[in-house]
């Protein structure tokens, strides 16, 4: 690759690449090569953050606040919500270089007409170089060159949440230590979406695949907001062994622009999400990321209506697996201790009250 090049579509990256479009972006290409059913998209490298921030003067700008700061061990919250505003508003309030802006509007359009869609709706992700569950922003359903301009700026901007900055100080890593790449893949149209483990996070059972789901959008399983229904397939067979349909009461879903928490319609409330053909795709996709990646597997996938089974599986994501036995927790309540623990406490059912009607942001 090129010294001068910013910008990278999925199918030229690999695991190689993580440090420099960040995890989440060289995974996206690591299942792209493979030949599994990802969305179409591309990944913004750390080093286009990089040249943003020291073309615009944003860089020195942030250093010398950091080093105005005192000793931050022990602070309180607001104190990192204060940091986290003023750092944030400098790289969003700050103009985007003209040639930075082109190259990547250039690559949405190129997405735009590769799919064959004018304005084509994605999803704007951070990638870091180490894994931050939680920490860091997402936008999505976001259509046209200049929202996602827009949205590659907050992204950037998201290194900065009051969390992200309460963990590295409580790490000992500087304010400034972490520098996000940006992944935009065109956005699933999901009927259905969850999460997938390729093996038992609660007992570390690797002959079990765990599947979690619920109508809509992933963020409306990965929050931890809403009950869900789960299935536990057998790996070597791909039988269904257990199944437990929850009823069902919120789910997020795409609106215009962004997406949102819904009620989701009584009579869909108390069926399954999925069928068994799509369980049994979902666990065999993840079985052989398994295989493939030589580790337990940690997925996020969606199911799209526009496409007939089995090409109506798309995979959104890939990491390592983590277990923590520790106590009778379902795979989407570890997701959202992780997402929500050490930080401050979210009441989850307000929250979902508040964010309706407005962009949905993970």
């Amino acid at each position: 690759m090129g010294l001068t090049k910013f910008i990278f579509w999925f199918e030229e990256i690999g695991k190689e690449h993580n440090d420099l479009v960040g995890k989440k972006s060289a995974n996206l290409g690591v299942m792209t090569q493979m030949g599994m059913p990802v969305p179409l998209g591309f990944a913004i490298s750390i080093d286009a953050y990089k040249r943003f921030i020291h073309e615009t003067g944003v860089a020195e700008k942030i250093a010398g606040y950091v080093g105005s700061l005192s000793e931050l061990k022990g602070e309180r919250v607001a104190r990192f919500e204060e940091i986290s505003r003023d750092i944030r508003s400098m790289i969003e309030n700050q103009p985007m270089p003209q040639s930075l802006k082109t190259e990547i509007a250039s690559y949405y359009e190129q997405l735009c007409n590769r799919v064959g869609i004018p304005d084509v709706a994605v999803s704007v992700r951070s990638a870091g170089t180490a894994s931050r569950p939680g920490m860091f922003e997402t936008y999505l359903n976001i259509r046209g060159k200049d929202e996602v301009l827009d949205k590659v700026k907050k992204v950037w901007a998201s290194a900065f949440t009051p969390r992200a900055i309460a963990f590295r100080v409580s790490k000992g890593i500087p304010v400034d230590g972490d520098m996000l790449g940006v992944a935009v893949p065109k956005m699933v149209n999901a009927r259905a979406a969850g999460i997938g483990f390729t093996v038992d996070p609660v007992s570390g059972d690797s002959s079990k695949i765990v599947i979690e789901a619920n109508w809509g959008l992933g963020e409306g399983v990965v929050s931890g907001a809403e009950t869900v229904d789960r299935f536990v397939v057998d790996k070597p067979s791909l039988e269904i062994i257990e199944r437990a349909v929850a009823k069902k009461l919120k789910q997020v879903v795409s609106k215009e622009t962004g997406a949102v928490w819904e009620d989701i319609p009584p009579d869909m409330q108390p069926i399954p999400c999925l069928g068994d053909d799509e369980i049994k795709e979902v666990a065999r996709l993840a079985r052989i990321l398994e295989q493939r990646l030589e580790q337990p597997q940690d997925m996020e996938w969606a199911i799209d209506p526009d496409f007939p089974f089995p090409h109506n599986v798309f995979l959104l994501q890939t990491r390592p697996a983590k277990v923590a036995v520790k106590k009778p927790e379902s795979a989407s309540d570890q997701l959202a201790d992780r997402l929500v623990s050490g930080f401050k406490q979210i009441d989850l059912s307000e929250a979902k009250d508040k964010m309706k009607g407005i962009e949905f942001r993970f």
